[in-house]
This record gives C-alpha cells, structure tokens and sequence, in this order.
C-alpha cells in the first residue's frame, strides 16, 4: 500500500517504516496516525520493525497546525490523545516483533515518547530528546510519564519534564534512557546490524522475551518464577529450540521458522 507520509519496505525479515514529512519534522497529523496504524496491523512476516523519521529529526510529535484552532479557542486534547496517541503506544508495546527506534535527529514531545515506547532505541551522537510539554503546559503523554520514572527514575524523569531540557543521546544513553548513541556516520550500520541479528534469531523467543519483560512490573517474584517455567515449558517444545539445539551440537548455522 502506498502512503502520502510514510516509507515502508521490506526485506530480509525487517520492516523499516520511516516518517515522511521533513518539512514538518515529521510531526503527526491525524491521517499520520491512520497510516501508522495500518502499517503496523499489516506487517506480514516481518521478525524486525524499524521506526524512523526523514530528514534532519525523528518526530516533533503532534503537528499543532493539524487541529486547526484559532488562538484563545479550546480542544479536546484528550480525545486526540484517545484516538491516535494511546493506540499507537499500546501497538507498539504489543507487538510481538522486536521494534528498533532510529533516531536520527530531535525527538521531541510525543516524538520523544514514540521512540521510548519502542524496545530499543539506537541514536545518532547528535540527535536530542525533549519533553516539551511543559512549555505548554501539558504533562508527557503518549507514555511518557510511565517510561520515564522507570527508564532513568524519578529524579530525572521529574527533571526532564519540568523543565524540558534537551537530552543529548550519548546522556541519554548514560542515563539508561536510550540503548545506546552512535557517531552519526554510523548509525545505519549499527541499526542494520542489530535488525539484521534480531531477524536472524527465533522470532517466538524475542516475542516472548518482549512480553515478559514489559510486564513483569505488574507480578511479585513468585509469579514471575512461575510465569518463566511455563514459559520455558512451551519454548522448550518448539521445533526452533531444537534447531538452535541442533545447531550448536552441529557447529553450523540456525535456521529458525518461528514454529
């Protein structure tokens, strides 16, 4: 399918879907979000996503000039949030793929938030994250304010959102923000690299390891241990743990089917 402000292609097992309005900073519309959402819903067999934007930032967030509103006029920000914000953070932490946030410029407001939503987020040295909702005084949706305590901890998450200082990516990435910072010059190889490695690897054990790790904050240690045997139980059945099995005994290459 094609769309008016994505790039989508496909290959090797790996999605890339790059946000397509530079001149905007790739900031979202409402037709944006719609795209978004269908290609996220029609991924096929892709094992890997990458999210990115074009040109010189990621995402800027929402566009302002997209609602319309005259000045002194007031929206219903809650339902923008409701409709197109809240569903593309909840698809993105569903997902059973692995998806790589490539950020190759500014992230910031609800931008900033996509690429933490993702579950690795690989920055070029000169890209930024801000949380720009106080200046409006707004709070850090789109997840922001449950990734950020949890990502970098209070102190920091209370810092970044009050005062809506930029974040250089190698702070972020000392921070724990971020998985890691490259030279800009660097940064396709590295991302190609790390989609190329996931893509190679059993797509029902990253998807696995997706889903327990982003929900472990809602179980005790019980009923984590508990929640690891089962699981390891119905991976340890799977014709792919046999093929890594194998593969290893065999010192050759896997070659995993996802079944």
């Amino acid at each position: 399918m094609a769309y008016e402000s994505l790039l989508v292609s496909s290959a090797d097992g790996i999605t890339r879907i790059t946000l397509n309005r530079p001149d905007r900073l790739n900031s979202f519309t409402r037709a944006m979000h719609a795209e978004l959402h269908d290609a996220l819903a029609n991924l096929g067999d892709a094992r890997v996503v990458v999210l990115t934007g074009a040109g010189r930032g990621f995402c800027a967030g929402q566009d302002l000039n997209d609602r319309a509103v005259a000045p002194g006029e007031a929206v219903d920000l809650g339902e923008t949030v409701e409709e197109s914000w809240n569903p593309l953070i909840r698809s993105l932490a569903s997902l059973p793929q692995p998806v790589i946030a490539r950020v190759n410029g500014v992230a910031a407001g609800a931008g900033a938030n996509i690429a933490l939503a993702c579950d690795l987020v690989i920055a070029a040295r000169s890209a930024k994250f801000i949380q720009s909702f106080s200046a409006l005084g707004l709070i850090p949706d789109s997840g922001g304010s449950w990734h950020l305590p949890r990502l970098v901890g209070q102190a920091r998450a209370l810092g970044l959102a009050l005062t809506g200082e930029p974040l250089q990516a190698e702070k972020a990435a000392e921070w724990g923000l971020i998985w890691k910072a490259v030279d800009d010059d660097v940064l396709d190889a590295e991302v190609d690299a790390v989609a190329t490695k996931l893509a190679s690897l059993p797509p029902l054990g990253l998807a696995a390891i997706k889903q327990i790790i982003r929900t472990s904050w809602s179980r005790t240690l019980d009923q984590e241990l508990d929640l690891q045997r089962d699981e390891m139980r119905r991976l340890g059945f799977t014709q792919d743990y046999r093929e890594g099995v194998a593969a290893f005994l065999e010192k050759r290459e896997a070659k995993f089917t996802g079944r």
